[in-house]
């Protein structure tokens, strides 16, 4: 319990980068053996892949809306938005979980593992 308590402080920096987008690579590489900065770094590489899968299908969603229709663009922009918050919401979860030393999965994303 001792050893992650100060595997906590002294990897809380490798915890927040994790959340802040391609510089997850830093914990994933810089910290291996550290167990709090692999559980930050693997949220936070799901999260990086979720923001961009989203992403791409919100813009794929946006072009086949606008063929039909450009009046309905306004749904496309809002899904947009919600979506982008969401992402948001997450990574200043995922950055307090890291500062407060504590390894909490993000809601929804926080059960699938990549690293291992």
């Amino acid at each position: 319990m001792e050893d992650l308590k100060k595997d906590a402080e002294d990897n809380k920096i490798m915890g927040i980068l994790a959340y802040l987008g391609i510089l997850v690579i830093v914990p994933i590489l810089a910290a291996k053996e550290s167990p709090f900065a692999k559980f930050h770094s693997n949220q936070g590489l799901v999260l990086i892949i979720v923001a961009i899968a989203g992403s791409i299908s919100i813009a794929i969603l946006g072009a086949i809306i606008m063929a039909i229709s450009f009046s309905l663009g306004l749904i496309v922009t809002l899904l947009n938005g919600v979506f982008s918050i969401g992402i948001i919401v997450l990574v200043i979860l995922g950055i307090i979980n890291a500062v407060n030393g504590e390894m909490k999965e993000l809601p929804i994303i926080g059960k699938y593992k990549i690293l291992k």
